[in-house]
């Protein structure tokens, strides 16, 4: 289980874990003991909580006994005071953010096996935030950036410029989100008293990608049991004088795809 994989990852930046479900004790009992869960499973019957909080799932009609009670998929952030501050949720019930994905979009350390390339103007550390996936799962490829001093890339949407770009090449049963830019910074190029966007100090880009769920999805996934993705990063560094020739660096990143769990446990 992703979950129970981050718990002592999560001890080390001093956070906890729970997890809420609709199921009975017995359930969730069973289903600790099975799977080696060593984080709280609280169970919440007649999802009282899950609709205090505004996230029962109204995709499923109250006919449907076996599901009926269920919420969005998603993880609440809290601070020390119980205090949430902030919230990652997806429409689908069949999908999940992994919680390396979670850390890396709140731009903490994620400790996962990573690439770095290095050239005279920018340095880069390219990763996955997760080895192993199933569908349904969203995870992430992060790429963190740092640019020789002095030195600065152009952000999205400029003109008359190359910007940083991320692309990743589309394949069956993966679905791309849209890539994660940070805010970038105004520069002053004073020859020509032009301002424009760009990162001169470390920066994060994120791409969120999602293992196919649907049915079209695992047909085309049907006897894989491990994806290569692969990229590609276009950008032009500049300094105060001059710009260097621009630059197209292919990305490469492997996981290891799984199959759901779907046994589950009688009360």
């Amino acid at each position: 289980m992703e979950l129970q994989g981050r718990v002592a990852e999560l001890k080390r930046q001093g956070l906890s874990l729970a997890a809420v479900s609709y199921d009975p004790v017995a359930v969730l009992a069973d289903f600790s003991k099975r799977r080696g869960i060593t984080f709280p499973l609280l169970s919440d019957p007649g999802s009282v909580t899950i609709k205090r909080f505004g996230i029962l799932n109204t995709t499923v009609p109250e006919t449907n006994q076996q599901s009926y009670g269920i919420p969005f998929p998603g993880t609440f952030m809290l601070n020390t005071q119980g205090v949430v501050t902030s919230r990652f949720f997806e429409e689908a019930y069949q999908e999940r953010s992994t919680v390396g994905s979670i850390m890396a979009r709140l731009g903490n350390q994620v400790h996962v096996q990573a690439t770095t390339l290095s050239s005279p103007q920018l340095e880069m550390t390219s990763f996955a935030t997760d080895s192993t996936v199933a569908p349904g799962t969203q995870f992430s490829l992060v790429l963190d950036l740092r640019p020789a001093r002095g030195v600065h890339v152009y952000a999205p949407g400029v003109s008359g410029y190359k910007p940083i770009a991320l692309s990743v090449e589309a394949q069956p049963g993966l679905v791309m989100r849209g890539a994660q830019y940070p805010r970038s910074e105004d520069y002053h190029f004073k020859p020509l008293n032009e301002h424009v966007q760009v990162y001169q100090q470390p920066f994060r880009i994120v791409q969120d990608i999602l293992i196919d769920p649907s049915p079209q999805g695992q047909a085309a996934l049907k006897g894989v049991s491990s994806l290569t993705i692969k990229g590609l990063l276009s950008y032009q560094a500049c300094d105060d004088k001059l710009c260097f020739t621009p630059q197209s660096v292919p990305l490469t990143w492997m996981v290891t795809l799984r199959q759901l769990d779907r046994e589950r446990a009688k009360p």
